[in-house]
């Protein structure tokens, strides 16, 4: 008696072997970052709010004081927690909010540059990337990206 090998199904080279979804990980990484820079954002507005030693001392603001700033950097800390959230929950009511509030973020991160400069361009960098991802492929139609 002989025995035969078995027969591997063979798939087409067009085929994937997996149903992809494009974007998710920009999806996945936005949520992320969202939900990090909102509670960074809590925590430095707090800080800010105490008249904190880790903002410089003197710097003339051009808009508020460093209390007001710190006041919306928490307001500003708990929306991007929500919308971080309801990115992961796959609303899209959640991912034009964290494109807004990370607009938002921007315009006040600029206005805290003078009193802690390293940390807010860094902040500043991760907001780009958090519109970029949620702007490019967090639509409900980003299936239709599939090659």
């Amino acid at each position: 008696m002989t025995q035969t090998e078995p027969e591997i199904p063979k798939r087409l080279a067009s085929e994937s072997s997996y149903e992809s979804d494009p974007g998710k990980g920009w999806i996945l990484f936005s949520g992320i970052m969202l939900i990090v820079v909102g509670a960074l954002n809590l925590m430095a507005g707090l800080a800010a709010v105490d008249n904190s030693t880790i903002y410089k001392r003197g710097v003339q603001f051009v808009f508020a004081d460093l209390k007001s700033l710190g006041w919306i950097l928490v307001v500003l800390g708990a929306a991007q927690l929500i919308a971080g959230i309801g990115v992961f929950r796959d609303s899209e009511l959640a991912r034009w909010a964290g494109i807004g509030f990370a607009s938002l973020n921007l315009l006040a991160q600029f206005a805290l540059l003078p009193a802690h400069p390293g940390w807010t361009l860094t902040i500043f960098f991760i907001d780009i990337i958090i519109i970029f991802g949620l702007l490019t492929y967090g639509g409900r139609d980003r299936r239709s990206l599939q090659g």
